[in-house]
């Protein structure tokens, strides 16, 4: 009889890091045949697909096309949307609603419309095309993707687990043949940095809105994805169109809450604060700016708003839903938009009477990560899905409700690519090395720097940029990113310091890429370069990878 041999061992889980709709919905398939590990950095409940409001763009109606869907993205993305992209997520648009559906997202229904759902149109949209869960589309969706996962039997979700950085052939000693091999992740609760091997790595972090002082965005979305993967060596691209969404609510006890664009799709106006001349209805504004009024597309309604705020002197301007009352009537309003009118009636605003204050903040990250449309990365082992990926989509401005479709196509997509490459061979990974560093002495750092950073970005790298904005505000990112170095370099990692960390990375990608952009186009606007040029191009930024501590 033969010696019994040593058990093989079992292969290495798929990490995903990311709760969202992007990480949920790689993990759900990716579990039908592999174990998976999502890492969400706060609670489950805290990314940014909850806050979502409006919707998923699904090509569904008979009076609607993929050529439509795809000439609609190309405008809104100002001429550098990648055609074929485009085409890809949008023929597969009707098949990820369909999923969905089949996953229990209860969307708001319509017993005559396709797929039994109420589709509503949305800025940029030639037809109504927007599958919608009455105005909190992203809550729907996240809790019915979440239970799945919670259900599921190869899937764990961790919460409170930071990633700190890619675990890659550089850990190794092995940089000629560079595969990304896992993740350090900070268990917070343990208070210990861990090492997660991987078959494979999908980012699905998100976006890093919070690098602006003022965001529709959640604590959790600070570029973590983008800044690993470009320490990484992975190129990044598009960092410069940030898109500021038109319409965020201005009230002292509301910072970041959302009205959503389908209010305006609806036949809300954007007005001017009303005089006695006016009646109390406030001079709408819009026309002047473009012939598609409230429906243009995001980066055309926040630089108007950005210029009637500026020419007279305003901290906001005025949302009005009372001409959907007029049209529809006072039901249909509140069925419709039951979050934004309970919320504002909390805060005294009765939307149904009165106009909604709202001003322009950072909204979506179009560039990112270079993937292509598997969402796999320039260093194997690892991949990008979502707001923390760059395929070509947005180009340089997202069209509304294309963010939740990419996410749940790419998402199918990554995961197929991964389950085709099969399991990768275990390798012995070094652990997190905390032998030369001690516990912070004074967090007040991190706090002041954080403040700064998001300051800076609000005043140099907003709405409407110049050169020499882009210059100082560069010049003082280099010295904070020295600072938070050093810092990282000799004392104990925490979620403050990691997020510090990455978003200063981030904030010099997007100044850097602006630098580059010697033209205006859609969400970039330089007034030293205010007209767009014949050919564009996306912004590809390259780099090595340096070496680091640990």
């Amino acid at each position: 009889m033969s010696p019994p041999t040593a058990a093989e061992p079992s292969p290495s889980p798929v990490v995903v890091v990311g709760a969202g709709l992007a990480g949920l919905a790689t993990a759900l398939h990716l579990a039908r045949s592999v174990p998976v590990v999502v890492l969400a950095k706060r609670s489950l409940g805290e990314g940014a697909t909850a806050w979502a409001q409006g919707g998923i763009v699904g090509v569904l109606g008979e009076d609607d096309s993929i050529a439509s869907h795809v000439r609609d993205t190309q405008d809104a993305g100002a001429g550098i949307v990648d055609e074929h992209t485009a085409r890809f997520i949008a023929e597969h648009s009707a098949e990820a609603v369909a999923w969905l559906v089949e996953a229990g997202v209860p969307f708001s229904p319509d017993p005559s419309g396709p797929l039994g759902l109420h589709l509503t149109r949305e800025g940029g949209h030639a037809v109504r095309r927007i599958a919608h869960a009455a105005d909190a589309t992203g809550r729907a969706i996240h809790e019915a993707l979440l239970a799945r996962a919670r259900e599921h039997p190869r899937i764990t979700l961790r919460e409170r687990w930071v990633a700190v950085d890619l675990l890659t052939s550089r850990h190794l000693r092995r940089e000629e043949s560079p595969r990304c091999y896992g993740v350090y992740a900070l268990d917070m609760d343990r208070g210990h940095v861990q090492t997660l091997p991987a078959s494979a790595v999908v980012l699905a972090t998100g976006g890093a809105g919070k690098v602006y002082r003022y965001t529709t965005n959640p604590d959790t979305a600070t570029g973590d994805g983008i800044a690993m993967a470009w320490r990484a060596g992975c190129r990044v691209a598009n960092m410069e169109f940030i898109q500021f969404h038109p319409t965020c609510l201005y009230h002292p006890q509301e910072r970041s809450f959302l009205i959503t664009e389908a209010l305006r799709g609806e036949g809300a106006w954007l007005t001017l604060p009303h005089t006695a001349a006016d009646g109390g209805v406030g001079t709408r504004f819009m026309p002047a700016h473009d012939e598609r009024g409230e429906l243009a597309p995001r980066d055309i309604v926040a630089r108007a708003i950005d210029f009637e705020m500026k020419k007279h002197g305003l901290d906001h301007v005025w949302l009005d839903a009372r001409p959907i009352v007029e049209a529809k009537g006072e039901a249909f309003l509140k069925e419709h938009f039951p979050t934004i009118h309970a919320r504002c009636l909390q805060l005294g605003i009765d939307i149904a009477r009165a106009p909604i204050p709202v001003v322009p903040a950072a909204h979506y990250t179009c560039g990112g990560v270079v993937t292509d449309l598997d969402g796999r990365t320039d260093l194997p082992g690892l991949y990008a899905v979502g707001e923390t990926s760059y395929t070509g989509l947005h180009g340089a401005n997202r069209l509304a409700s294309n963010s939740l479709l990419e996410c749940v196509v790419i998402g199918r997509t990554c995961a197929q690519s991964i389950l085709r490459e099969g399991p990768v061979q275990r390798e012995p990974l070094p652990p997190w090395d905390e032998s030369q560093v001690e516990d912070a002495d004074e967090q007040v750092v991190i706090a002041h720097n954080w403040d700064e950073l998001r300051l800076l970005m609000w005043n140099y790298v907003g709405i409407v940029r110049t050169t020499r904005r882009l210059e100082r505000a560069l010049h003082r990112i280099k010295l904070l990113r020295d600072e938070i170095d050093e810092y990282y370099a000799n004392f104990r990692v925490n979620r403050d310091l990691l997020e510090l960390r990455n978003l200063v990375a981030c904030a010099e990608l997007i100044v850097r890429s602006a630098l580059r952009r010697h033209e205006s186009r859609g969400l970039h606007y330089s007034r030293d370069f205010p007209d767009p040029l014949p050919v564009s191009f996306p912004t590809v930024l390259t780099r090595l990878a340096r070496s680091r501590r640990r």
